[in-house]
Protein backbone atom coordinates (compact mmCIF):
# COMPACT_ATOMS: atom_id res chain seq x y z
CA UNK A 1 0.00 0.00 0.00
CA UNK A 2 1.30 3.44 -0.45
CA UNK A 3 0.61 6.06 1.75
CA UNK A 4 0.43 9.40 1.15
CA UNK A 5 1.61 11.65 3.93
CA UNK A 6 -0.82 14.07 5.14
CA UNK A 7 0.99 17.31 6.91
CA UNK A 8 -1.41 19.97 5.85
CA UNK A 9 1.29 21.33 3.22
CA UNK A 10 0.66 19.47 -0.42
CA UNK A 11 -1.79 18.73 -3.67
CA UNK A 12 -2.85 15.25 -2.05
CA UNK A 13 -6.14 15.03 -4.13
CA UNK A 14 -3.98 15.37 -7.38
CA UNK A 15 -1.39 12.65 -6.45
CA UNK A 16 -4.26 9.93 -5.26
CA UNK A 17 -6.10 10.48 -8.45
CA UNK A 18 -2.92 9.81 -10.89
CA UNK A 19 -2.01 6.84 -8.83
CA UNK A 20 -5.68 5.38 -8.90
CA UNK A 21 -5.94 6.24 -12.76
CA UNK A 22 -2.72 3.72 -13.33
CA UNK A 23 -4.33 1.29 -11.14
CA UNK A 24 -2.87 1.37 -7.58
CA UNK A 25 -4.33 2.33 -4.34
CA UNK A 26 -2.91 5.20 -2.18
CA UNK A 27 -4.49 6.46 0.99
CA UNK A 28 -4.30 9.83 2.18
CA UNK A 29 -2.96 9.61 5.80
CA UNK A 30 -1.44 11.21 8.99
CA UNK A 31 -2.51 8.38 11.08
CA UNK A 32 0.97 6.95 12.49
CA UNK A 33 -0.68 3.39 12.33
CA UNK A 34 -1.30 3.39 8.53
CA UNK A 35 1.73 5.04 7.57
CA UNK A 36 3.70 2.29 9.65
CA UNK A 37 2.44 -0.14 7.94
CA UNK A 38 2.63 1.43 4.23
CA UNK A 39 5.30 -0.39 1.70
CA UNK A 40 5.68 2.65 -0.20
CA UNK A 41 5.56 6.41 0.98
CA UNK A 42 5.01 9.52 -1.00
CA UNK A 43 6.11 12.77 0.79
CA UNK A 44 4.49 15.78 -0.83
CA UNK A 45 4.13 19.92 -0.15
CA UNK A 46 3.61 23.13 -1.70
CA UNK A 47 5.42 26.47 1.21
CA UNK A 48 7.99 27.47 3.28
CA UNK A 49 10.43 24.92 4.54
CA UNK A 50 10.51 25.54 8.16
CA UNK A 51 6.85 25.50 7.85
CA UNK A 52 6.61 21.64 6.55
CA UNK A 53 9.74 20.87 9.27
CA UNK A 54 7.55 22.29 11.95
CA UNK A 55 4.31 20.26 10.32
CA UNK A 56 6.02 16.84 10.50
CA UNK A 57 7.44 17.35 14.01
CA UNK A 58 3.79 18.59 15.20
CA UNK A 59 2.19 15.50 13.63
CA UNK A 60 4.54 13.18 15.05
CA UNK A 61 5.97 12.07 11.66
CA UNK A 62 9.11 13.24 11.67
CA UNK A 63 10.70 10.00 13.96
CA UNK A 64 8.42 7.68 12.15
CA UNK A 65 9.22 8.58 8.79
CA UNK A 66 13.45 8.48 9.78
CA UNK A 67 12.70 4.80 10.83
CA UNK A 68 10.88 3.92 7.59
CA UNK A 69 13.33 5.38 5.67
CA UNK A 70 16.86 4.26 7.45
CA UNK A 71 15.85 1.54 9.25
CA UNK A 72 13.01 -0.07 7.67
CA UNK A 73 14.33 1.16 4.07
CA UNK A 74 10.92 1.34 2.74
CA UNK A 75 10.86 3.27 -0.92
CA UNK A 76 10.12 6.86 -0.26
CA UNK A 77 9.44 9.71 -3.57
CA UNK A 78 9.52 13.22 -2.61
CA UNK A 79 7.89 15.89 -4.63
CA UNK A 80 8.64 19.65 -4.42
CA UNK A 81 8.80 20.40 -0.96
CA UNK A 82 8.51 17.37 0.57
CA UNK A 83 12.10 16.52 -1.85
CA UNK A 84 13.41 19.32 -0.48
CA UNK A 85 12.67 18.47 3.29
CA UNK A 86 15.13 15.27 2.57
CA UNK A 87 18.12 17.52 2.44
CA UNK A 88 20.55 18.57 5.34
CA UNK A 89 18.48 22.53 5.32
CA UNK A 90 17.15 25.07 3.09
CA UNK A 91 18.05 28.86 2.30
CA UNK A 92 14.84 29.75 3.21
CA UNK A 93 14.89 28.54 6.40
CA UNK A 94 16.70 27.71 10.28
CA UNK A 95 15.39 24.34 10.61
CA UNK A 96 17.47 21.02 9.82
CA UNK A 97 16.37 18.68 7.30
CA UNK A 98 15.79 14.69 7.62
CA UNK A 99 19.49 14.17 5.77
CA UNK A 100 18.86 11.32 4.06
CA UNK A 101 20.98 12.28 1.02
CA UNK A 102 23.98 14.41 0.47
CA UNK A 103 22.78 17.81 -0.78
CA UNK A 104 20.97 20.98 0.75
CA UNK A 105 18.31 23.23 -1.06
CA UNK A 106 19.50 26.94 -1.82
CA UNK A 107 17.66 29.71 -3.53
CA UNK A 108 17.77 30.45 -7.52
CA UNK A 109 20.78 32.56 -8.18
CA UNK A 110 19.55 34.77 -11.03
CA UNK A 111 21.48 37.53 -12.21
CA UNK A 112 19.17 40.93 -12.56
CA UNK A 113 19.59 41.36 -16.10
CA UNK A 114 18.03 38.19 -17.29
CA UNK A 115 14.57 38.31 -18.61
CA UNK A 116 13.77 34.63 -16.08
CA UNK A 117 11.90 35.44 -13.11
CA UNK A 118 11.69 33.64 -10.04
CA UNK A 119 9.43 31.67 -8.85
CA UNK A 120 10.94 29.28 -11.73
CA UNK A 121 6.94 28.51 -12.94
CA UNK A 122 6.10 25.67 -16.14
CA UNK A 123 7.31 23.34 -17.85
CA UNK A 124 10.56 22.22 -18.54
CA UNK A 125 12.57 19.15 -19.62
CA UNK A 126 14.66 17.06 -17.49
CA UNK A 127 18.41 15.39 -18.53
CA UNK A 128 19.34 11.95 -17.00
CA UNK A 129 22.57 11.67 -15.61
CA UNK A 130 22.06 8.25 -15.08
CA UNK A 131 19.77 5.11 -15.18
CA UNK A 132 16.91 4.52 -13.21
CA UNK A 133 14.12 2.96 -12.64
CA UNK A 134 12.19 5.77 -11.86
CA UNK A 135 12.26 6.96 -15.12
CA UNK A 136 12.04 3.82 -17.27
CA UNK A 137 11.12 3.98 -20.32
CA UNK A 138 10.58 7.37 -20.57
CA UNK A 139 11.45 8.88 -24.07
CA UNK A 140 11.37 12.65 -25.85
CA UNK A 141 13.08 14.02 -23.68
CA UNK A 142 10.47 14.19 -20.31
CA UNK A 143 9.04 17.31 -19.80
CA UNK A 144 7.57 18.04 -16.26
CA UNK A 145 5.48 21.10 -14.48
CA UNK A 146 7.76 23.06 -12.07
CA UNK A 147 6.67 25.80 -9.46
CA UNK A 148 9.97 26.76 -7.19
CA UNK A 149 11.64 29.50 -5.95
CA UNK A 150 14.64 26.93 -4.53
CA UNK A 151 16.12 23.83 -5.69
CA UNK A 152 18.49 20.98 -4.34
CA UNK A 153 22.56 21.09 -4.62
CA UNK A 154 24.41 18.27 -4.61
CA UNK A 155 27.59 16.91 -2.63
CA UNK A 156 27.63 13.87 -4.39
CA UNK A 157 27.27 13.56 -8.33
CA UNK A 158 26.14 9.98 -8.09
CA UNK A 159 22.90 10.63 -5.90
CA UNK A 160 21.82 12.93 -8.64
CA UNK A 161 19.28 11.70 -11.03
CA UNK A 162 18.08 14.41 -13.81
CA UNK A 163 19.22 18.13 -14.41
CA UNK A 164 17.38 20.63 -15.81
CA UNK A 165 18.32 24.22 -17.59
CA UNK A 166 16.95 28.24 -16.05
CA UNK A 167 19.26 30.14 -16.49
CA UNK A 168 21.85 27.51 -15.02
CA UNK A 169 21.66 23.71 -14.81
CA UNK A 170 20.20 22.96 -11.37
CA UNK A 171 19.24 19.72 -10.39
CA UNK A 172 15.75 18.50 -10.59
CA UNK A 173 15.48 14.86 -9.03
CA UNK A 174 17.14 12.22 -7.34
CA UNK A 175 18.34 9.08 -6.00
CA UNK A 176 20.09 7.20 -2.83
CA UNK A 177 18.69 3.92 -2.09
CA UNK A 178 15.16 3.89 -1.16
CA UNK A 179 15.50 7.70 -1.12
CA UNK A 180 13.89 9.31 -4.24
CA UNK A 181 13.10 13.38 -4.59
CA UNK A 182 11.58 15.53 -7.68
CA UNK A 183 11.68 19.29 -8.21
CA UNK A 184 8.58 19.20 -10.23
CA UNK A 185 4.75 18.52 -9.92
CA UNK A 186 4.33 15.01 -11.59
CA UNK A 187 0.35 15.51 -10.63
CA UNK A 188 0.65 18.37 -12.88
CA UNK A 189 2.70 16.87 -15.48
CA UNK A 190 0.26 14.43 -17.80
CA UNK A 191 1.60 11.21 -19.43
CA UNK A 192 5.73 12.02 -17.88
CA UNK A 193 3.99 12.40 -14.76
CA UNK A 194 1.81 9.36 -14.74
CA UNK A 195 4.82 7.49 -15.75
CA UNK A 196 7.04 8.67 -13.30
CA UNK A 197 4.40 7.77 -10.61
CA UNK A 198 3.79 4.46 -12.50
CA UNK A 199 7.11 3.56 -12.29
CA UNK A 200 7.36 4.00 -8.39
CA UNK A 201 4.69 2.31 -7.77
CA UNK A 202 5.67 -1.10 -9.75
CA UNK A 203 9.73 -0.97 -9.68
CA UNK A 204 10.23 -0.04 -6.22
Amino acid sequence: MIAIIDYKTGNLGSIRNMLKKIGNTSIITSDLSEISKATKLILPGVGAYDNGVQKLKEAGLWELLNRKVLEEKTPILGICLGAQLMTSGSEEGVEKGFGWVHGHTIKFKIDKSSKLKVPNMGWNKVFLTKESDLFHEMHDDPRFYFVHSYHFDFDRKEEILTNTEYSYPFVSSFERDNVLGVQFHPEKSHKFGMKLLKNFAERY
